[in-house]
């Protein structure tokens, strides 16, 4: 087979498989780190992604993993090349990098880059990048709700060779692992995360033998402009204007009870959209903050849930946004304020504002608000059965926002990941816990004409003589926003039951500050566990929604009647069957209450 030349002309047929090729690729980058991963958290949970980069470092292909991370790790890589220095990556080399003050998201992120090398020429690099369980800080789970500056939420490493032509850096492994509390499952998880290059150096070597090393990069080139492309004509297509908007993000930051707000304006104009988030509140002393790489990977996230899902995903995508962001602020931390939660729960809320803000311009495209948590509970101590030291962190899935054409999903990841819910049995299995209950929360969906999904609960016992739980729970005070007159979205939350006490919320029940955000709660043998995430809130008055729709909910369990009477005026018989005078009667009421 005949190479093909350097300036050739690049078809679609050829820009279309290559395309594919890269997200493939990513795919089984994904698949070998899931199947070799020791935490729950990456093989069940699948909190990681993979990515390549071209010898520039500009993203030239992802796979469909989170968002949240793949909106940060341009800015990562970027950050790592420009600091190492592209002469000083050589074959065999692999950087560790999980620093959130260098283009990072927050410090449970470790980010490994490999570079990719052909005939002693350099193709480009493979990375992935993970929320590690347990990074060291103050609290097992590395989710300490209260902290105050980044050196208490872990371990901070700069971009660093953790191999060197091949050889493992022992010094920097030993660092790393004499600084965490379960080290051969950190270990474990670290070395998948490395597997996962290589499989991904493979096929990328494969690529560029059969296309040439200079073929390969005129490809790609063409791949990023042709994503660029797309993406101006889709944001064309949106009505020019300034679009604002300033909302609550945040219940408090775990210090002080006191909430956050972001404002942020949208303007488009032509092919062009400037995201400013000038406005927002200062830089809190709380986890609670932002940094640039998740503020940007929140817009960058907004724009792809409100466009074409099949423009390729790459740096061409981003060329058309521009974000400004004010250091010091919740959307761009100075060093060395804390994050932790910044990427996991208050990204969401970024991604919602700017929905928000953008409701008047495409109302046929935007969602009401999600849920907006994933009830991070993170636990940890010595397994009773073991003696081996362990760590857990826990998330789970909120309820979707009422859409334009659809009510919203139940108990999903929210907008920053594509993660699944810990199963009972696994989590059971690796941890001394027992659970009670896991299931959708009834109830807990905002009522509109497209209603919001519903979250989950769930609640377990300790099975051990001490557990120490730490949380970083938002939507906990301040509910999900309706849209265009839907109803808001319920409420979530933790709370802890003492042996042979009701459930009660932390504040009283440990004496922290906050209810959302707090570390290192001691728990005893038979204490108790619960953790709740809001529902979506909804689009579109309830009045509107069809009757048939609201019937169905109920013979479902999601609503009771009273619910249904209460947030629909829907009113049924005692044979299940709606009451259609007393409907109209009741709606007739409700109508009058809203007037």
């Amino acid at each position: 087979m005949t190479q093909p030349q350097a300036g050739e002309t690049i078809d679609q047929v050829t820009l279309q498989v290559v395309n594919n090729y890269l997200v493939t690729t990513a795919r089984e980058m994904g698949i070998a780190m899931r199947n070799t991963a020791y935490s729950p958290l990456f093989n069940e949970g699948l909190d990681f992604s993979c990515a390549i980069f071209d010898r520039d470092g500009e993203m030239i292909g992802q796979a469909e993993f989170c968002p949240a991370q793949l909106g940060a790790i341009i800015y990562v890589v970027a950050w790592t090349i420009h600091e190492i220095g592209v002469e000083n990556f050589h074959e065999g080399d692999i950087v560790l990098h999980n620093d959130p003050f260098r283009g990072g998201c927050h410090l449970p992120e470790y980010c490994v880059i490999k570079p990719v090398f052909l005939v002693d020429e350099l193709v480009g690099f493979v990375s992935s990048i993970g929320h590690m369980t347990e990074v060291g800080g103050k609290v097992p789970g590395g989710f300490p709700g209260d902290a105050t500056e980044v050196f208490q939420e872990g371990v901070r490493i700069p971009p660093v060779k953790i191999v060197d032509r091949g050889q493992d850096v022992e010094a920097v492994w030993n660092i790393i692992l004499a600084n965490v509390r379960t080290p051969k499952v950190s270990y474990g998880d670290m070395m998948a995360m490395i597997g996962s290059l290589y499989v991904g150096e493979r096929r990328i070597v494969e690529l560029a033998k059969k296309y040439g090393n200079d073929r390969l990069l005129e490809i790609t080139e063409a791949i990023k402009d042709y994503s660029e492309r797309r993406m101006r004509a889709e944001i064309a297509e949106m009505p020019d204007g300034v679009y604002e908007l300033e909302r609550w993000v945040a219940d408090d930051d775990g210090i002080t009870r006191e909430p956050a707000k972001v404002k942020v304006t949208v303007t488009i104009g032509g092919d062009r959209m400037t995201v400013d988030f000038t406005g927002s509140d200062a830089q809190r002393k709380g986890p609670i903050n932002c940094t640039y790489g998740v503020t940007a990977s929140a817009t960058y996230n907004a724009l792809m849930h409100l466009t074409d899902s099949s423009i390729p995903s790459n740096h061409g995508c981003y060329r058309s946004v521009r974000i400004i962001a004010p250091p010091r602020t919740i959307v761009n931390v100075e060093y060395p304020g804390a994050s932790v939660g910044g990427n996991s729960e208050i990204q969401p809320h970024l991604v919602d504002a700017i929905f928000g803000a953008l409701a008047p311009a495409l109302p046929d495209r935007v969602p009401a608000e999600c849920g907006g948590t994933n009830s991070l509970v993170s636990f940890g101590g010595i397994h009773p059965d073991t003696g081996e030291p362990f760590a857990s962190l826990v998330n789970e899935g909120c309820g979707w926002g009422g859409r334009p054409h659809a009510d919203g999903n139940n108990a999903l990841c929210q907008y920053v990941g594509n993660c699944g819910c810990q199963p009972v049995e696994i989590l059971e299995t690796r941890y001394p816990i027992l659970h009670e209950s896991f299931r959708i929360a009834e109830g807990s969906a905002g009522a509109g004409r497209n209603r919001g999904g519903f979250g989950s609960i769930r609640e377990f016992r300790v099975e051990t003589d001490e557990l120490r739980v730490s949380a970083f729970v938002e939507r906990a005070v301040i509910r999900p926003y309706g849209l265009f007159g839907g109803a808001d979205g319920g409420l979530a939350g933790v709370e802890i039951a003492r042996s042979g006490s009701d459930y009660a919320p932390p504040r009283e029940s440990a004496g922290v500050t906050c209810n959302g955000k707090f570390s290192d709660v001691h728990l005893r043998w038979g204490d108790r566990i619960r953790s709740y995430c809001s529902g979506g809130a909804g689009y579109g008055s309830p009045l509107e929604r069809d009757l048939g729709r609201i019937e169905e909910d109920v013979r479902e369990g999601f609503i009771s009647a009273e619910q249904a009477a209460e947030q629909y005026g829907v009113v049924f018989d005692t044979d299940g069957s709606i009451d259609a005078a007393a409907t109209e009667r009741r709606r007739a009421e409700l109508c009058r209450s809203t007037a």
